[in-house]
């Protein structure tokens, strides 16, 4: 018998690039979108059945959520929760949506100090994070094979909120200059779909109860990023580099880079970096219409 997956959020940014790497591999894979609510327990193990050998959880956002999720990772070899960056904080207790970016000495381990675990509004600034962490600790804390894999800022073709638009809006509109903050001098870790379904298969094969941060090869700089969009799109344009943050403030400008050693220690290898995993997501982005009429 084959190896089955489930998938909450099969539907999603995340969901679908992991249903796809897992099928691709052979896996059969269970992803219902809104037709399982996610927080009812009866619907849960409705699609959990008899058991997966992996189950997948990208909607998991509280500690209410993860209780939710614990009577189906009873019956899973290997679960993987989806969560975030936003959780570490730096030695002034700042964080990746305080009003003051945070400042790490270099790339950030999954040993880094979280923010104190919440229950509030978890989809708000002020409770995105801290509910993350009391959706972690609870599960962590069950004694399961889960995974937590802290993303960055994803991309991915489909994504409802994508950073690049920044960049191919000004392309399709043809800009000739382009302007940037702080001499595009800022970083924030992007996290491919690609490679983060890379890594689900990677823990798929090799359950355990364990943080691993979740990020591409590499991080690079708002400056960087122009210009990888910039070339993939065919175009050129005069470069603006300001010495102040007064303007050209662009969604790479704070941020900080993930330490990944821990997750290639595991046997992961990247589908690529940035520039090779971010062109499927480009090429979404141009054919919308939607895209091209806002931009231009």
């Amino acid at each position: 018998m084959g190896r089955r997956a489930l998938i909450l959020g099969g539907t999603g940014l995340i969901g679908r690039a992991a249903a796809r790497r897992l099928r691709q591999a052979g896996w059969t894979v269970d992803a219902p979108g809104r037709e399982v609510d996610r927080g009812d327990p009866g619907a849960l193990a409705a699609a959990m059945g008899d058991g997966a050998d992996l189950l997948v959880d990208c909607l998991c956002y509280s500690a209410r959520d993860a209780r939710t999720l614990v009577p189906l990772a009873r019956r899973a070899r290997s679960v993987v929760m989806i969560s975030t960056k936003a959780v570490y904080v730096d030695s002034l207790g700042r964080h990746a949506n305080s009003d003051e970016p945070p400042r790490f000495d270099g790339p950030v381990s999954e040993d880094q100090p979280t923010l104190a675990p919440a229950v509030s509004d978890p989809f708000t600034r002020e409770g995105y994070g801290p509910n993350k962490v009391a959706a972690e600790r609870t599960l962590l804390d069950s004694g399961l094979p889960v995974t937590v894999l802290r993303a960055s800022k994803v991309h991915g073709p489909g994504n409802k909120r994508p950073l690049e638009q920044y960049f191919v809006e000004r392309v399709l509109a043809g800009h000739k200059v382009v302007v940037l903050a702080s001499r595009g001098e800022g970083v924030d870790h992007p996290t491919s779909t690609a490679n983060l379904a890379a890594l689900i298969e990677t823990v798929a094969e090799n359950p355990g109860a364990r943080v691993l941060n979740a990020a591409d090869p590499d991080a690079p700089k708002g400056l960087e990023i122009s210009r990888i969009i910039a070339r993939s799109l065919r175009h050129e344009w005069r470069e603006i580099l300001l010495e102040h943050d007064q303007a050209g403030r662009h969604p790479w400008r704070r941020g900080f880079v993930l330490d990944t050693s821990t997750a290639r220690a595991l046997g992961y290898v990247p589908v690529g970096d940035y520039a090779h995993t971010v062109q499927e997501a480009l090429r979404d982005l141009v054919s919308s219409r939607s895209w091209q009429d806002r931009a231009l």
